[in-house]
């Protein structure tokens, strides 16, 4: 099951121009705040993809489902289960970014064109994750990165689903001319 926002994310990506704008966006989760900068050189699709949907809110109330203390942290997900999406996939846009502490990368199936709404946040350096997944940004700040930890520290039940829920309460999106 899934909740088809394909509609309003290709009316809303109209409106983002990766040429003449730089784009952050803002999750203010439980836990503060975490701001986000962008590789749009290296993944315009997923970047586009990722401003679109948290300017039409998309992100707003939804978990993360997903914490390994030692990997990453995951959300995105309508259904709050891992196994949601927006109704429609975009094209990977592998790189050469390396997935470090605060990398930024796009969650999918074992088909490398399945990202859709999903994303990690990584905890630690894992390089078996490079060049197959799409790293498209990165946390902005040291504060930033410190909220990262802290989610990443979230007791989990065997299955790395957190104990305790973790949500963002809003993703706001800011846009300053290049």
């Amino acid at each position: 099951m899934s909740a088809n926002v394909k509609s309003k994310v290709e009316e809303t990506q109209k409106t983002i121009d990766l040429a003449a704008k730089n784009y952050t966006v803002e999750l203010d989760t439980s836990k503060g705040l975490i701001r986000i900068e962008f590789f749009p050189d290296k993944a315009p699709g997923h970047v586009k993809n990722f401003v679109a949907l948290a300017k039409i809110g998309f992100y707003d109330g939804l978990s993360f489902h997903r914490i390994i203390g030692d990997f990453m942290i995951q959300g995105g997900c309508p259904l709050g289960t891992g196994t949601g999406n927006g109704g429609y996939n975009i094209n990977a846009e592998f790189n050469s970014t390396k997935h470090v502490p605060g990398v930024l990368s796009m969650a999918r199936s074992n088909d490398p064109n399945s990202a859709s709404t999903q994303f990690f946040i990584c905890l630690k350096t894992h390089a078996h994750l490079d060049g197959k997944y799409s790293a498209f940004g990165k946390v902005k700040d040291d504060d930033s990165m410190a909220v990262v930890r802290a989610l990443g520290a979230v007791k989990t039940d065997s299955g790395d689903r957190p104990l305790e829920k973790v949500i963002i309460k809003k993703a706001t999106v800011t846009e300053t001319a290049k």
